[in-house]
């Protein structure tokens, strides 16, 4: 078992999303010692924007595919991803390779692959208000499951409320994690 470990936060150690994804690699690795970590970090090292030259490098996809668990540490920004995780996944989501289009519509080839995202938003967005300005959760899970893959989402929701609120979603999402199966 080989696990890829996506980081995509700006904010270094202050990112609540890079504490969750952490914590579920440790937990990962601690019920399957040994098991090799690879990680890719797209805030120190960014991807470019897609371009037709870029998208004949495979190296992304093969390491992607290569990975039997993949976790990604995503937080929200201005409603949606990071762009930097847009430029993965802009290299992972590729016709005859992850997906392929039938006459009976598209068809995912990553499955039996397991996502976890570790989640982290500024407010609340599960109320009919505000649902309708969500595009990170229901894009990567509209996106995993285009290629095949049901996604499981860790989520920690109002990490910019307060202080008080942001160590209660940390410590949510970190009872989350311990109750993750390895």
């Amino acid at each position: 078992m080989t696990i890829l470990h996506i980081d995509s936060s700006i904010t270094g150690d202050n990112s609540v999303s890079r504490i969750v994804s952490q914590a579920i690699i440790d937990r990962l690795a601690e019920a399957r010692p040994g098991t090799p970590v690879i990680r890719r970090d797209l805030a120190v090292a960014p991807l470019p924007h897609l371009t037709l030259d870029a998208l004949a490098d495979t190296s992304v996809l093969d390491e992607f595919l290569a990975a039997e668990t993949v976790v990604i540490g995503a937080p929200m920004y201005n409603f949606t991803l990071p762009s930097q995780l847009k430029a993965w996944i802009d290299r992972i989501v590729v016709a005859g390779k992850t997906f392929r289009y039938t006459a009976e519509g598209p068809e995912g080839l990553a499955g039996g692959k397991r996502v976890i995202v570790a989640l982290a938003r500024g407010g609340f967005y599960s109320d009919d208000a505000r649902v309708a300005l969500e595009h990170l959760e229901s894009y990567l899970r509209s996106v995993f499951a285009f290629i095949g893959i049901e996604a499981e989402f860790v989520m920690a929701d109002g990490v910019s409320i307060g202080p008080d609120q942001r160590q209660a979603a940390i410590d949510q999402a970190l009872g989350q994690t311990r109750m993750l199966a390895a």
